[in-house]
Protein backbone atom coordinates (compact mmCIF):
# COMPACT_ATOMS: atom_id res chain seq x y z
CA UNK A 1 0.00 0.00 0.00
CA UNK A 2 1.38 3.40 -0.98
CA UNK A 3 2.09 5.71 1.94
CA UNK A 4 0.25 9.03 1.95
CA UNK A 5 1.76 12.16 3.50
CA UNK A 6 -0.94 14.73 4.13
CA UNK A 7 -0.13 18.39 3.56
CA UNK A 8 -0.47 20.31 6.84
CA UNK A 9 -1.44 23.52 5.02
CA UNK A 10 -4.28 21.61 3.38
CA UNK A 11 -5.35 20.16 6.72
CA UNK A 12 -5.29 23.63 8.30
CA UNK A 13 -7.63 24.97 5.62
CA UNK A 14 -9.89 21.96 6.11
CA UNK A 15 -10.06 22.30 9.91
CA UNK A 16 -10.46 26.09 9.82
CA UNK A 17 -13.32 25.81 7.34
CA UNK A 18 -15.07 23.24 9.50
CA UNK A 19 -14.70 25.36 12.63
CA UNK A 20 -15.96 28.51 10.91
CA UNK A 21 -18.73 26.71 9.05
CA UNK A 22 -17.57 28.21 5.76
CA UNK A 23 -14.54 27.66 3.58
CA UNK A 24 -14.94 31.16 2.19
CA UNK A 25 -14.44 32.47 5.75
CA UNK A 26 -11.50 30.11 6.15
CA UNK A 27 -9.91 31.56 3.02
CA UNK A 28 -10.23 35.07 4.49
CA UNK A 29 -8.78 34.04 7.84
CA UNK A 30 -5.85 32.19 6.30
CA UNK A 31 -5.09 34.88 3.73
CA UNK A 32 -5.79 32.66 0.72
CA UNK A 33 -8.10 32.96 -2.24
CA UNK A 34 -11.28 30.89 -2.31
CA UNK A 35 -10.03 29.12 -5.42
CA UNK A 36 -6.83 28.13 -3.61
CA UNK A 37 -8.82 26.64 -0.72
CA UNK A 38 -11.06 24.79 -3.20
CA UNK A 39 -7.95 23.32 -4.81
CA UNK A 40 -6.67 22.26 -1.38
CA UNK A 41 -9.92 20.46 -0.58
CA UNK A 42 -9.79 18.67 -3.92
CA UNK A 43 -6.22 17.64 -3.15
CA UNK A 44 -7.29 16.34 0.26
CA UNK A 45 -9.95 14.11 -1.26
CA UNK A 46 -7.46 12.86 -3.85
CA UNK A 47 -4.94 11.99 -1.15
CA UNK A 48 -7.61 10.32 0.97
CA UNK A 49 -8.81 8.40 -2.11
CA UNK A 50 -12.38 8.64 -0.81
CA UNK A 51 -15.06 11.34 -0.67
CA UNK A 52 -14.67 13.69 2.30
CA UNK A 53 -17.82 15.72 1.64
CA UNK A 54 -21.37 14.98 0.59
CA UNK A 55 -24.23 17.23 -0.49
CA UNK A 56 -26.56 18.37 2.29
CA UNK A 57 -29.29 20.61 0.91
CA UNK A 58 -27.60 23.72 -0.46
CA UNK A 59 -24.45 23.07 1.54
CA UNK A 60 -22.02 20.31 2.33
CA UNK A 61 -21.66 17.79 5.12
CA UNK A 62 -18.88 15.42 6.06
CA UNK A 63 -18.98 11.80 5.07
CA UNK A 64 -18.03 9.20 7.65
CA UNK A 65 -14.51 9.26 6.22
CA UNK A 66 -14.55 13.05 6.46
CA UNK A 67 -15.44 12.96 10.15
CA UNK A 68 -12.55 10.56 10.75
CA UNK A 69 -10.23 12.81 8.75
CA UNK A 70 -11.29 15.86 10.76
CA UNK A 71 -10.34 14.21 14.03
CA UNK A 72 -6.91 13.20 12.77
CA UNK A 73 -6.36 16.58 11.11
CA UNK A 74 -6.92 18.36 14.42
CA UNK A 75 -4.47 16.06 16.18
CA UNK A 76 -1.80 16.50 13.50
CA UNK A 77 -2.12 20.28 13.55
CA UNK A 78 -2.08 20.35 17.35
CA UNK A 79 1.16 18.37 17.44
CA UNK A 80 2.66 20.51 14.67
CA UNK A 81 1.80 23.76 16.45
CA UNK A 82 3.02 22.41 19.76
CA UNK A 83 6.36 21.48 18.18
CA UNK A 84 6.69 24.89 16.53
CA UNK A 85 5.95 26.68 19.79
CA UNK A 86 8.39 24.51 21.74
CA UNK A 87 11.18 25.23 19.24
CA UNK A 88 10.65 28.95 18.79
CA UNK A 89 9.70 29.72 22.38
CA UNK A 90 12.14 27.31 24.00
CA UNK A 91 13.20 29.97 26.51
CA UNK A 92 9.66 31.11 27.25
CA UNK A 93 9.26 31.41 30.99
CA UNK A 94 7.35 33.42 33.53
CA UNK A 95 3.98 33.34 35.20
CA UNK A 96 0.45 33.48 33.79
CA UNK A 97 -2.90 33.60 35.59
CA UNK A 98 -5.77 31.76 33.93
CA UNK A 99 -9.48 31.80 34.74
CA UNK A 100 -12.11 29.29 33.62
CA UNK A 101 -15.84 28.99 34.11
CA UNK A 102 -16.77 25.77 35.93
CA UNK A 103 -18.19 24.05 32.84
CA UNK A 104 -14.73 24.04 31.25
CA UNK A 105 -12.80 22.77 34.27
CA UNK A 106 -12.90 19.10 33.29
CA UNK A 107 -13.72 19.49 29.60
CA UNK A 108 -10.87 21.86 28.66
CA UNK A 109 -8.41 22.49 31.48
CA UNK A 110 -6.51 19.14 31.50
CA UNK A 111 -5.83 19.35 27.76
CA UNK A 112 -4.76 23.00 27.93
CA UNK A 113 -2.44 22.50 30.89
CA UNK A 114 -0.90 19.36 29.40
CA UNK A 115 -0.20 20.91 26.02
CA UNK A 116 1.18 24.11 27.50
CA UNK A 117 3.38 22.37 30.08
CA UNK A 118 4.94 20.09 27.47
CA UNK A 119 5.86 23.01 25.25
CA UNK A 120 6.79 25.50 28.01
CA UNK A 121 7.93 23.65 31.14
CA UNK A 122 9.49 26.79 32.65
CA UNK A 123 6.21 28.69 32.80
CA UNK A 124 4.20 28.71 36.03
CA UNK A 125 0.40 28.69 35.65
CA UNK A 126 -2.03 29.81 38.30
CA UNK A 127 -5.57 28.66 37.45
CA UNK A 128 -8.84 29.76 39.02
CA UNK A 129 -12.22 28.11 38.49
CA UNK A 130 -15.05 30.54 39.20
CA UNK A 131 -18.31 31.95 37.92
CA UNK A 132 -18.39 34.17 34.87
CA UNK A 133 -19.04 37.49 36.62
CA UNK A 134 -16.16 36.89 39.05
CA UNK A 135 -13.78 35.98 36.21
CA UNK A 136 -14.70 39.12 34.29
CA UNK A 137 -14.15 41.27 37.38
CA UNK A 138 -10.76 39.68 38.04
CA UNK A 139 -9.63 40.32 34.47
CA UNK A 140 -10.76 43.93 34.80
CA UNK A 141 -8.92 44.34 38.11
CA UNK A 142 -5.74 42.79 36.69
CA UNK A 143 -5.68 39.71 38.93
CA UNK A 144 -6.20 37.39 35.92
CA UNK A 145 -4.39 37.59 32.59
CA UNK A 146 -6.93 35.63 30.54
CA UNK A 147 -10.29 34.00 31.24
CA UNK A 148 -12.78 31.87 29.34
CA UNK A 149 -16.28 32.72 30.52
CA UNK A 150 -19.91 33.06 29.55
CA UNK A 151 -21.05 36.60 28.84
CA UNK A 152 -22.33 37.97 32.12
CA UNK A 153 -23.42 41.37 30.85
CA UNK A 154 -20.12 43.05 31.68
CA UNK A 155 -18.30 44.74 28.81
CA UNK A 156 -14.53 44.24 28.84
CA UNK A 157 -12.20 46.18 26.52
CA UNK A 158 -10.12 43.23 25.29
CA UNK A 159 -12.51 40.35 24.73
CA UNK A 160 -12.96 37.95 21.83
CA UNK A 161 -16.30 36.38 21.04
CA UNK A 162 -15.72 32.63 20.72
CA UNK A 163 -19.19 31.23 20.00
CA UNK A 164 -22.89 31.32 20.79
CA UNK A 165 -23.67 28.03 22.50
CA UNK A 166 -27.21 26.60 22.84
CA UNK A 167 -28.50 26.17 26.38
CA UNK A 168 -30.20 22.88 27.21
CA UNK A 169 -32.60 21.54 29.78
CA UNK A 170 -30.68 18.94 31.77
CA UNK A 171 -32.28 16.00 33.57
CA UNK A 172 -31.06 12.75 35.13
CA UNK A 173 -29.54 10.08 32.93
CA UNK A 174 -31.97 7.57 34.46
CA UNK A 175 -35.49 8.54 33.51
CA UNK A 176 -37.32 10.34 36.30
CA UNK A 177 -40.83 11.65 35.76
CA UNK A 178 -40.96 15.45 35.76
CA UNK A 179 -44.55 16.43 35.17
CA UNK A 180 -45.86 19.77 33.92
CA UNK A 181 -49.43 18.61 34.02
CA UNK A 182 -52.18 19.94 36.26
CA UNK A 183 -50.25 23.11 36.97
CA UNK A 184 -47.63 21.35 39.05
CA UNK A 185 -44.57 23.60 39.54
CA UNK A 186 -41.47 22.42 37.72
CA UNK A 187 -38.69 21.68 40.25
CA UNK A 188 -35.54 23.61 39.39
CA UNK A 189 -31.93 22.99 40.39
CA UNK A 190 -29.58 25.98 40.11
CA UNK A 191 -26.48 27.65 41.41
CA UNK A 192 -26.92 30.16 44.20
CA UNK A 193 -27.93 33.65 43.06
CA UNK A 194 -26.67 35.69 41.35
CA UNK A 195 -26.45 33.20 38.48
CA UNK A 196 -27.00 33.95 34.79
CA UNK A 197 -28.43 30.52 33.97
CA UNK A 198 -30.69 30.53 37.02
CA UNK A 199 -32.18 33.80 35.78
CA UNK A 200 -32.57 32.48 32.23
CA UNK A 201 -34.39 29.37 33.50
CA UNK A 202 -36.89 31.25 35.66
CA UNK A 203 -37.55 34.00 33.10
CA UNK A 204 -38.03 31.45 30.30
CA UNK A 205 -40.57 29.51 32.37
CA UNK A 206 -42.35 32.74 33.38
CA UNK A 207 -42.69 33.84 29.76
CA UNK A 208 -44.07 30.41 28.87
CA UNK A 209 -46.59 30.65 31.70
CA UNK A 210 -45.23 27.54 33.41
CA UNK A 211 -45.10 27.42 37.21
CA UNK A 212 -41.81 26.48 38.88
CA UNK A 213 -40.22 26.11 42.29
CA UNK A 214 -36.57 26.18 43.36
CA UNK A 215 -36.05 22.61 44.59
CA UNK A 216 -32.29 22.75 45.17
CA UNK A 217 -29.62 25.43 45.23
CA UNK A 218 -25.85 24.90 45.42
CA UNK A 219 -22.69 27.05 45.38
CA UNK A 220 -20.91 24.52 43.13
CA UNK A 221 -21.54 22.81 39.81
CA UNK A 222 -20.78 19.45 41.40
CA UNK A 223 -23.75 19.93 43.72
CA UNK A 224 -25.95 20.73 40.74
CA UNK A 225 -25.00 17.53 38.95
CA UNK A 226 -25.63 15.45 42.09
CA UNK A 227 -29.08 16.96 42.62
CA UNK A 228 -30.14 16.54 39.00
CA UNK A 229 -28.83 12.96 38.89
CA UNK A 230 -30.84 12.20 42.02
CA UNK A 231 -34.01 13.45 40.34
CA UNK A 232 -34.55 16.50 42.55
CA UNK A 233 -35.27 18.68 39.51
CA UNK A 234 -34.05 20.03 36.20
CA UNK A 235 -31.35 22.58 35.49
CA UNK A 236 -30.08 24.38 32.41
CA UNK A 237 -26.51 24.32 31.12
CA UNK A 238 -24.87 23.70 27.76
CA UNK A 239 -23.71 20.35 26.39
CA UNK A 240 -20.16 21.14 27.52
CA UNK A 241 -18.79 19.04 30.35
CA UNK A 242 -21.95 17.09 31.15
CA UNK A 243 -21.23 14.11 33.42
CA UNK A 244 -22.64 10.69 32.52
CA UNK A 245 -25.12 10.93 35.40
CA UNK A 246 -27.20 13.59 33.61
CA UNK A 247 -28.64 14.01 30.15
CA UNK A 248 -29.63 16.89 27.85
CA UNK A 249 -33.36 16.81 27.12
CA UNK A 250 -35.27 17.60 23.94
CA UNK A 251 -37.65 20.49 24.81
CA UNK A 252 -40.37 19.40 22.39
CA UNK A 253 -40.54 15.91 23.87
CA UNK A 254 -40.35 17.06 27.49
CA UNK A 255 -42.92 19.82 27.03
CA UNK A 256 -40.39 22.49 28.02
CA UNK A 257 -39.87 25.90 26.42
CA UNK A 258 -36.95 26.45 24.05
CA UNK A 259 -33.88 28.14 25.51
CA UNK A 260 -31.68 30.86 24.00
CA UNK A 261 -27.99 30.62 23.20
CA UNK A 262 -25.27 31.87 25.52
CA UNK A 263 -22.27 33.85 24.33
CA UNK A 264 -18.81 32.55 25.21
CA UNK A 265 -15.93 35.04 25.43
CA UNK A 266 -12.19 34.90 25.89
CA UNK A 267 -11.22 37.88 28.06
CA UNK A 268 -7.71 39.32 28.02
CA UNK A 269 -6.31 41.73 30.55
CA UNK A 270 -4.21 43.59 27.97
CA UNK A 271 -4.68 44.48 24.33
CA UNK A 272 -1.24 43.03 23.60
CA UNK A 273 -0.63 40.26 26.16
CA UNK A 274 2.83 39.15 27.19
CA UNK A 275 4.15 36.21 25.09
CA UNK A 276 3.38 33.72 27.87
CA UNK A 277 -0.26 34.84 28.17
CA UNK A 278 -0.67 35.11 24.41
CA UNK A 279 0.52 31.53 23.87
CA UNK A 280 -1.73 30.15 26.61
CA UNK A 281 -4.69 32.12 25.21
CA UNK A 282 -4.13 30.58 21.77
CA UNK A 283 -4.11 27.05 23.18
CA UNK A 284 -7.15 27.79 25.36
CA UNK A 285 -9.10 29.19 22.42
CA UNK A 286 -8.34 26.16 20.26
CA UNK A 287 -9.28 23.71 23.01
CA UNK A 288 -12.50 25.58 23.76
CA UNK A 289 -13.60 25.51 20.13
CA UNK A 290 -12.97 21.78 19.97
CA UNK A 291 -15.05 21.25 23.13
CA UNK A 292 -18.05 23.11 21.75
CA UNK A 293 -21.06 21.00 20.79
CA UNK A 294 -21.30 20.43 17.04
CA UNK A 295 -17.75 21.68 16.45
CA UNK A 296 -17.49 19.28 13.51
CA UNK A 297 -20.19 21.26 11.72
CA UNK A 298 -21.30 18.15 9.86
CA UNK A 299 -24.37 19.77 8.37
CA UNK A 300 -25.05 22.95 6.48
CA UNK A 301 -21.40 23.68 5.75
CA UNK A 302 -21.04 26.40 3.17
CA UNK A 303 -18.62 25.70 0.38
CA UNK A 304 -16.20 28.18 -1.12
CA UNK A 305 -17.39 30.08 -4.16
Amino acid sequence: MQRVTFDLDVLRSFVTGMELGSFAKAADRLGRSTSAVSAQLKKLEEQAATPIFRKAGRGLALTEAGETMLGYARRLLELNDEAAAAIHDVELEGWVRLGLQEDFGEAVLPDVLGRFARAHPKVKIEARIARSHELAERVMSGSLDIALAWHSGQTLPYSEHVADVPMRWIGPAKRVETSLRDGEPLPLVALEAPCLLRTVATETLDRAGLPWRMAFSSPSLGGIWAAVAAGLGLTIRTDIGLPSSVNAMTPEIAGLPALPKMALFLHRRDAEPEPVAARLAAILLEAARQALPGNARTAGLRAVA
